[in-house]
C-alpha cells in the first residue's frame, strides 16, 4: 500500500559562473555542504537513522565520479552505516533522484532519505569526455542538433513560429527582474547555505549569494546578443541559462515519519512522470511529461496554482506555457525569476525548482496544487506534482 511521501527541507550552495568563485573547490566539497547545510537546518534528524542517499551528476567522473551518493555521504559525516547511490539523468538528476527515493519511501522500504545533485561546469565542461556513439548520426538516430542544446532551442523556434526573440527576450528579462527583486525581499537567500570557496589568485571566502545574476539587464541589450548556435537565429547568451557551479539537498521522508520526528512537511508528492519525445526539440519535454503525472494524480491543468519551470532556455519555457494556454508573465509560474537569473548546475536542478515551489506554498495558502518540470537532454521532460500542506482553502 503506497505512503504519502513528503519534502521536510529543501536547500542549496549559492550557485557560481562555471570555473568562477568555486574555480578551486572541488565538486564533491559543494555537495558535502549542501548535505551538511541541511542536516544543520533539520536537527531533530538524527543523521544515522537516514536510510538512503541519491547525489546525481550529470557528468560522473573526476571529482563528480566514486559514487557521489556514498562518497559524499561519508565526506559529510554521515555513519558509514548509511548507504548511497549515484543517479545520472542529465538536467533532471535531482529530480530523479528525488523520485528513485521517494518510490521506495511510498513502498515502505525506507521510511526517510537525502536526494542531492551537483554540477561543477567549470571541473567538467557540457560533452567532457563523451563519446557518443556513431551511429547516432551515420543511421540517423538523430540529427546532429540533437547534440547540443542551444541547436535545439532554435529547432524549437523553429516548429512554433510564434515563440519569437522578442518573447523569448521578454521572458527572460522578466526572470532577471523578478530574481533581483526576490533577493531584495531576502527570498532567495534563506535557503543557501554559505560555502566556503577558494579562488586561487585571492584565498579563501565565503559566498553567500548566486554569482550569475543581472539586475541592470534591459531589453534593448538583449536584442543585441549573438546568437552562437545559428547565424541569425534566436538563441543567445541573454535568453539561455547559463554555465554554473553548485549544489541541491532535499530531506525527504513519509509523512507519518516526519510527524513522528516532529519535522517541518513543505511539500506533499502527488504523482510524477518523465516522457520522451524527439531529441532534436528536447525543450518540449516538459509537455509530456506533465500531461502524464496530471492523468496520474487525476488532475487538470486548470488544478494547478504554482509553477517551477526550469529555465534552461526561455523558448523552452514559453513553448509549455503557450501549449498549456498560459501567459508568458503569469505571476503562478517562477514568482522568484528562474535559471536564466540564477544558473543552471545541470543535474542540481530539479531540487531549487522544489525548494522555491515549497516558499509559493507557504506565501500562497489559496493554493493547493503546484508543479516543478524540466527538460532533458536527448529530448526528454520530468514532471513532479506536490500538494501545498499549508493549503487553507480556494479554487486551486
Amino acid at each position: 500500500m503506497s505512503r504519502t511521501v513528503v519534502l521536510v527541507d529543501a536547500v542549496r550552495t549559492p550557485f557560481g559562473k562555471a570555473g568562477s568563485m568555486y574555480s578551486g573547490t572541488r565538486a564533491d566539497d559543494l555537495m558535502v555542504r549542501a548535505m551538511r547545510g541541511l542536516l544543520e537546518r533539520n536537527p531533530k534528524v538524527n543523521p544515522g537513522d537516514i536510510e538512503d542517499v541519491a547525489i546525481a551528476a550529470a557528468t560522473q567522473t573526476g571529482d563528480q565520479g566514486m559514487n557521489l551518493g556514498r562518497s559524499a555521504s561519508l565526506l559529510a559525516g554521515l555513519p558509514n552505516t548509511v548507504p548511497g547511490y549515484s543517479v545520472d539523468r542529465w538536467c533532471a538528476g535531482a529530480l530523479t533522484a528525488t523520485t528513485s527515493l521517494a518510490g521506495a519511501i511510498a513502498i515502505g522500504s525506507i521510511d526517510i532519505a537525502i536526494a542531492g545533485g551537483v554540477e561543477h561546469m567549470g571541473n567538467h565542461p557540457i560533452g567532457d569526455g563523451l563519446d557518443p556513439n556513431p551511429r547516432f548520426l551515420a543511421e540517423r538516430i538523430v540529427e546532429q542538433d540533437a547534440l547540443a542544446m542551444g541547436a535545439t532551442a532554435e529547432r524549437l523556434h523553429d516548429r512554433f513560429p510564434q515563440l519569437t526573440k522578442e518573447r523569448a527576450d521578454r521572458y527572460a528579462y522578466n526572470s532577471q527582474m523578478k530574481t533581483a527583486a526576490a533577493y531584495a525581499a531576502g527570498k532567495i537567500q534563506r535557503d543557501l547555505i554559505p560555502t566556503a570557496a577558494r579562488i586561487p589568485e585571492m584565498g579563501w571566502g565565503i559566498a553567500t549569494v548566486d554569482e550569475p545574476p543581472r539586475p541592470t539587464t534591459t531589453m534593448e541589450g538583449l536584442s543585441t546578443l549573438k546568437t552562437p548556435f545559428r547565424a541569425a537565429g534566436r538563441v543567445t547568451p541573454g535568453n539561455s541559462s547559463g554555465l554554473n557551479d553548485g549544489a541541491t539537498a532535499a530531506l525527504l521522508a513519509s509523512e507519518d515519519k516526519a510527524k513522528e520526528l516532529g519535522l517541518t512537511i513543505k511539500a506533499k508528492l502527488v504523482s510524477y512522470a518523465f516522457a520522451g519525445v524527439e531529441p532534436e526539440v528536447m525543450g518540449f519535454g516538459p509537455v509530456p511529461s506533465t500531461i502524464k503525472a496530471l492523468a496520474k494524480a487525476g488532475l487538470k491543468i486548470s488544478d494547478i496554482g504554482a509553477f517551477e519551470v526550469n529555465e534552461a532556455f526561455a523558448v523552452q519555457v514559453i513553448a509549455f506555457l503557450d501549449h498549456f494556454g498560459i501567459a508568458d508573465d503569469d505571476p503562478r509560474v517562477n514568482p522568484y525569476g528562474g535559471a536564466i537569473a540564477v544558473g543552471h548546475p545541470l543535474a542540481s536542478s530539479g531540487i531549487r525548482l522544489m525548494l522555491n515551489l515549497a516558499r509559493s506554498f507557504e506565501e500562497h495558502t489559496d493554493v493547493r496544487y503546484g508543479l516543478t518540470t524540466m527538460c532533458i537532454g536527448l529530448g526528454m521532460g520530468g514532471t513532479v506534482i506536490w500538494e501545498n500542506p499549508h493549503f487553507t482553502g480556494g479554487s486551486k
